[in-house]
């Protein structure tokens, strides 16, 4: 059983100004996929040139912070911004959501993939690799704030018990989430959800997806496995992942609504492998 570590979030500040560890998280995330995305535009069979790139990480930035805070409101966030109607444009207080972070780069591939010529899922193909590390950055940090807690772990090693204090995050998950008494001072060791989501989404997803897509590929098939992979990850986590308490499990004691809205993904994934590797699209290029 372990300890949370307490980090501060805040990395230094500059005339009042706070730099966090959760914004420069989502910068390390775009710098490695512009780094990744350079090496892979340089494949003969890219649909994207070198000096396309720095425009779609441009693209993808702007989808995946519209988006995900869009969608964060409004799959997980209403009450806030009923308390708070500036909440919105607090993204340094977390909330981000990857459903719909990905609605957003869709319209932006969409869009970019009109201006040179290509279809959203030849975009995609090219992006879907790279999007697995900024989920793990993004996941480191949401455990440096202090969110997104998994469910009591009985005889887990690796579980954490967290200290209650009297910020609105602690309060949340210790007397809202949990029911402690105010008196309770520390949580029963609970599953750090947020690092299995770090090393499944981000990790795991993104070696699967960068050695798949080493090599010419089907049209939508990178797409497609992205989706299936993406979606079945996030399912799994969400059985230790503790919901948000003003939206609780929708039904039968564990369906969660990363659950809800993961099991679109995985219908529309597994349907566009099935395209991409019917005998038809066989010969066809992706990326």
């Amino acid at each position: 059983m372990l300890t949370y570590p307490e980090i501060d979030p805040v990395i230094f500040s500059i005339f009042g100004l706070k730099i966090r560890w959760y914004g420069m998280t989502y910068v390390f995330g775009f710098l490695a996929g512009w780094w990744l995305a350079r090496r892979r535009s340089r494949q003969p069979w890219s649909t994207i040139s070198p000096q396309q790139v720095d425009d779609l990480v441009f693209y993808v930035m702007l989808g995946v912070i519209a988006g995900g805070r869009l969608g964060y409101i409004l799959f997980y966030g209403w009450v806030n911004m009923a308390e708070d109607p500036f909440y919105i444009v607090k993204i340094w207080q977390g909330g981000m959501s990857f459903h719909g972070g990905l609605a957003g780069v869709l319209i932006a591939m969409w869009l970019y993939g009109r201006k040179l010529g290509n279809t959203m899922w030849q975009m995609t193909d090219f992006v879907a690799p790279l999007v697995p590390l900024g989920l793990g950055f993004g996941r480191i940090g949401n455990f440096i704030n202090g969110e997104l807690w998994g469910a009591p772990a009985e005889n887990v090693p690796w579980a954490m018990q967290v200290v209650c204090d009297d910020t609105p995050a602690r309060r949340t998950l210790c007397e809202t989430k949990l029911g402690l008494a105010p008196e309770v001072a520390i949580t029963p060791p609970l599953h750090p959800s947020m690092l299995y989501e770090a090393l499944l989404e981000g990790l795991v997803l993104f070696i699967v997806l960068w050695v798949f897509s080493s090599r010419q590929r089907p049209y939508m098939s990178v797409s497609g496995l992205f989706l299936l992979l993406y979606g079945l990850l996030r399912f799994y986590v969400e059985i230790y992942r503790m919901p948000d308490a003003h939206i609780g499990y929708l039904f039968a004691d564990w369906v969660t609504m990363g659950q809800l809205l993961s099991t679109p993904m995985i219908i529309a994934g597994a349907v566009l492998l099935y395209l991409a590797y019917r005998p038809t699209t066989r010969n066809e290029a992706t990326t």
